[in-house]
């Protein structure tokens, strides 16, 4: 199975607490401004626009990778792989959560989205031909069940006539396309993978998926101008979410991830991204006054005990 939980043992010292610290406060703040923006921008080109500001972030650290004939050879070899990774990582999940936020609560959207593991398990075990084994089985079980317990509302009753709200719908949506950007970065093709990948830099890497997901992203925001007209109600506030948008969920949490995984191992980052639901949870009540609730716990409670228990070797 793809080893995102590898239980490497390593020294956690404060720097790599402080790097792994900054992408779930990211992600959580992300989740919170795309409620808050619910009414103001629609969710395409909240995605699109956040990408073009990363775009702008991205250039002055990246634009080496675009500055030679050779470079640009590199990448035209290997178009149809940095495509999917676009589409997938930038476009897809990203616009399905802004739509999930529409209707959802950032709290709810992030439980959802920490069900990712459940959803690698099984997309491992049908599209890559891997095996699961007894513990993970019972792992994605206790993960599946937290989600489930988040989409009840907490209340056994509503299963027999369970409706799915959009949101909620949208975001395993979301978490099923990130299971597949994953494992697109896991068993890349030969042309991605080991040697035959060129040197790329993280923020070469992370532009070059960018700009081919601003494609795909121009295009969804393009098909919403069309089949939902809405104008974006801008304002000193909406450009300043725009703004932090670009810097800290799309590249500062990038970077820190990748640097926070590096110093303290992939098993002690597994448990930093659990806390993303938590601080959202905390978010939501300050910014938005919307409390959580009981069932919130018991549904993080089921998901990381999930994990842990699928992740022990």
């Amino acid at each position: 199975m793809l080893e995102l939980w590898r239980g490497d043992a390593v020294a956690l010292n404060t720097r790599s607490a402080l790097l792994l610290m900054i992408p779930p406060l990211a992600w959580s703040a992300n989740a919170v401004i795309g409620r808050l923006l619910a009414h103001s921008v629609p969710p395409m080109h909240l995605n699109w626009l956040r990408w073009m500001g990363a775009l702008v972030l991205l250039l002055p650290l990246g634009w080496r990778v675009l500055a030679t004939p050779e470079r640009r050879a590199e990448i035209r070899a290997r178009w149809r792989a940095l495509a999917v990774l676009g589409l997938l990582g930038v476009a897809a999940y990203n616009s399905f959560q802004y739509l999930a936020l529409q209707t959802s609560t950032p709290v709810n959207v992030t439980l959802i989205a920490s069900s990712g593991p459940v959803w690698m398990l099984l997309i491992g075990i049908v599209f890559y031909g891997e095996r699961a084994h007894g513990k993970q089985w019972l792992g994605a079980l206790l993960s599946a069940l937290g989600v489930l317990t988040v989409m009840l509302r907490g209340d056994p009753g509503r299963l027999a006539g369970l409706r799915l709200v959009p949101g909620d719908a949208w975001m395993m949506l979301a978490a099923i396309c990130w299971a597949f950007y994953s494992w697109q970065l896991a068993r890349p093709p030969r042309l991605m993978d080991g040697t035959h990948r060129p040197a790329w830099s993280w923020s070469e890497f992370l532009l070059l998926q960018v700009i081919f997901g601003l494609f795909f992203s121009g295009m969804a925001a393009g098909a919403e101008t069309w089949l939902a007209p809405s104008a974006i109600k801008w304002s000193p506030g909406v450009v300043l979410a725009l703004v932090f948008l670009a810097v800290a969920p799309s590249v500062l949490a990038f970077r820190c991830w990748g640097a926070g995984i590096a110093a303290a191992g992939p098993a002690t980052a597994a448990f930093f991204a659990n806390l993303t639901p938590l601080f959202a949870a905390l978010m939501s009540l300050t910014m938005l006054g919307e409390p959580p609730h009981f069932y919130h716990g018991v549904a993080f409670a089921l998901i990381a005990t999930g994990i842990v228990i699928s992740s022990r070797r």
